[in-house]
């Protein structure tokens, strides 16, 4: 499926992607042992846990990439037949989310959150590159019901900016010293939702 109607401002998604990575080291510098041991607002996971999910977010744009790439070329019934039991699986999903995001935070701890998400971001930004107007345009059916930026179609240009909601969205939640004295352009207020 493809949206013939818009055009994608791919500068701007690599600017976020640069905004976003500068933010997270400068997150990542300013906090302690006892910052990131320091529960968050909103969430039950403590500041280290929540970074860990800021990046998680990146990781699974790649992945839903990749998704996209087979996705788009299904028909739209097949499509949502492939949604459907998904969105279904919402509460599953939810707590796999929760405990991934836990255990991932011990494995790729806050001393390494730091090089993941350059690589992450780097490999988001070659992908951008290689996109073009038509194939940023391609959609598929998502389980809207598993995160409040998803939709019910989304787009290859969709599943670039769901990153960074995901990420401005989390990082209001922090309770890290450095999060709290940042400027206001660290996080932009327009088009915020809640998760």
């Amino acid at each position: 499926m493809t949206d013939t109607d818009t055009t994608v401002d791919k500068a701007a998604l690599h600017a976020e992607l640069d905004r976003v990575r500068a933010d997270f080291h400068a997150l990542l510098d300013g906090a302690d042992p006892a910052d990131l041991a320091r529960p968050t607002d909103g969430t039950r996971w403590t500041n280290e846990q929540l970074l860990f999910h800021m990046l998680f977010g990146y990781l699974i744009v790649r992945t839903l990439l990749v998704l996209m790439r087979v996705g788009s070329r299904m028909p739209g019934p097949v499509g949502r037949g492939f949604a459907r039991p998904l969105d279904a699986a919402a509460r599953p999903f939810n707590a796999v989310n929760y405990w991934g995001s836990c255990i991932g935070a011990r494995v790729v701890n806050h001393r390494r959150m730091g090089r993941r998400l350059d690589a992450v971001i780097a490999s988001l930004h070659r992908r951008l590159d290689r996109e073009d107007d038509s194939t940023l345009r391609r959609s598929m059916p998502y389980p809207a019901r598993w995160d409040p930026y998803f939709a019910d179609v989304m787009t290859r240009a969709d599943l670039y900016r769901y990153g960074t909601q995901h990420y401005d969205h989390h990082r209001k939640q922090l309770t890290l010293a450095a999060a709290a004295t940042a400027t206001d352009a660290a996080v932009p207020e327009a088009g915020s939702a809640a998760d």
